[in-house]
């Protein structure tokens, strides 16, 4: 079994993956407003979340960090992901973010952005931190600017036109 950390926000538990993860992370990953910025930006079918969820899952073996899972813990409800990435091919580490329409406008992806970044700083000790966002993403876009990140160089992302928003080298007091 993997030794992945949890960390804990005032709402959150960003954790390890789990089996009965599949079905709502299939759900939102099959959602075309959750995906039209991710990847492709083409939703998924259930078989092809699982293997994104394995993907995922095997990050962290790779790299000994990568996506949590993410719940409310007042209730346990299945979030979304967020983590840090940097999968062969990405330009850069990247704070990444995605939760289901149902857990849009609480202000969830940036408290677990923010706890994702802390942990990016302090425990894995990166500097050069980004989030990857097009252009038109402008709820990723918030969220990267509530945590400091300035907007950067553009680069091609799977296939589209995405900028490189750069978090400051230390962590604003904010975030703490």
């Amino acid at each position: 079994m993997l030794n992945i950390p949890e960390l804990r926000t005032e709402r959150l538990l960003l954790r390890c993956f789990r089996p009965d993860d599949v079905e709502p992370y299939a759900e939102m990953m099959a959602n075309p407003d959750v995906v039209r910025f991710l990847g492709a930006g083409v939703p998924l079918s259930r078989a092809d979340a699982w293997r994104q969820m394995a993907m995922l899952m095997g990050h962290w073996v790779l790299r000994g960090y990568g996506v949590w899972a993410v719940e409310e813990s007042a209730t346990g409800r299945f979030l979304g992901r967020i983590g840090c990435m940097n999968q062969e091919g990405f330009p850069a580490f990247e704070i990444a973010y995605t939760l289901g329409p149902w857990a849009w406008g609480r202000g969830y992806a940036r408290e677990g952005a923010a706890a994702a970044l802390t942990f990016a700083r302090e425990v894995l000790k990166q500097r050069e931190i980004t989030s990857i966002i097009r252009p038109a993403n402008t709820a990723s876009i918030r969220v990267a600017t509530a945590l400091g990140a300035v907007p950067g160089e553009t680069v091609e992302f799977f296939g589209a036109e995405s900028v490189l928003y750069r978090y400051p080298q230390s962590l604003p007091i904010a975030v703490r």
